[in-house]
């Protein structure tokens, strides 16, 4: 009988230790890097394969005359052609700096007022009642709008530019952080309190932390709505003293009706966007997500 026991508890005692070996494999994060080949077919090659295959429609709709004129539609070697142009001669870069400068630098502002607005719309139900549907509302007004008063307010000067981003960015940035801290359980908020985090240590380390998912979906939307107000700034408010934008270089060409200029500042906007996502808003927002446990490297 005694043996029989014995056998049992060493037996449980087996299948607790798997049981646990198996939760501890779970649990533990694999950071063993991918292969470069793996890393190639599931990353870089389809969206080589996605540009090949716009190219190649776009190369045939010239070749087979779908659009005979090259006002119309330039042929991409043309288009290539104006961009080598302007990178032997010094300028593009220039263009893209200009643009990527303002931006930046007026994403930055808006982050500053952003941040401690949303926090006082979420956190203080007066305010949220006042600003909230106001908040709401900008967010959905075009940003080209601001550009007209923005120009009769401040003039044609980089202010100009910088105001524009701001209304177009601010209420993006502040309603994610209101998503975010709506998200956030009120077991968390609860725990905080009870351990002694009130006031701005609770905002600080309970809330901010908490809220960060939504946080860093605000802030890529903020992001965008500030690349596309300065857009329209730049083609609307064309000034010699700003300098040459992408925008500005977009309003050239279809003033002096260079489709292939038009083509390469389209085409510049659009890869100079995927690029600031790419290194800044998609690597911030793994992070996130890592380390909360909603995204593991296998």
């Amino acid at each position: 009988m005694a043996s029989t026991d014995s056998t049992t508890v060493a037996k449980d005692g087996s299948d607790l230790a798997g049981l646990e070996a198996g939760l501890d494999a779970l649990e533990t994060v694999q950071t063993s890097r991918k292969p470069f080949r793996q890393t190639f077919v599931e990353k870089i090659l389809p969206p080589v394969i996605a540009v090949a295959l716009v190219l190649a429609v776009w190369q045939a709709l010239v070749s087979f005359k779908v659009v005979d004129d090259p006002t119309k539609l330039p042929a991409p070697s043309a288009v290539w052609d104006v961009v080598h142009t302007a990178w032997l001669q010094g300028e593009l870069l220039g263009y893209i700096w200009t643009s990527v400068s303002r931006g930046l630098l007026g994403f930055c502002f808006a982050l500053i007022i952003g941040t401690p607005l949303g926090l006082l719309v979420a956190r203080v139900k007066f305010i949220r009642a006042a600003l909230g549907p106001i908040l709401s509302g900008l967010q959905s007004l075009p940003s080209v709008a601001w550009v007209p008063p923005a120009v009769i307010w401040l003039g044609l000067n980089n202010s100009m530019m910088y105001a524009v981003i701001l209304l177009g960015a601010v209420p993006s940035i502040a309603n994610g952080l209101v998503s975010g801290v709506d998200q956030v359980s009120p077991l968390f908020l609860r725990a905080g309190r009870t351990l002694g985090a009130t006031g701005l240590k609770h905002t600080w380390h309970i809330v901010l932390p908490a809220a960060l998912p939504g946080y860093v979906a605000g802030l890529k939307q903020g992001w965008a709505f500030s690349w596309r107000s300065l857009m329209a700034a730049e083609i609307i408010a064309s000034f010699p003293d700003l300098g040459v934008g992408l925008g500005q270089l977009l309003e050239n060409g279809r003033n002096a009706s260079d489709m292939a200029m038009v083509f390469e500042a389209i085409l510049l906007i659009l890869v100079v966007g995927i690029a600031i996502d790419l290194l800044i808003f998609s690597p911030l927002e793994r992070w996130v997500l890592r380390n909360r446990g909603l995204l593991v490297k296998s």
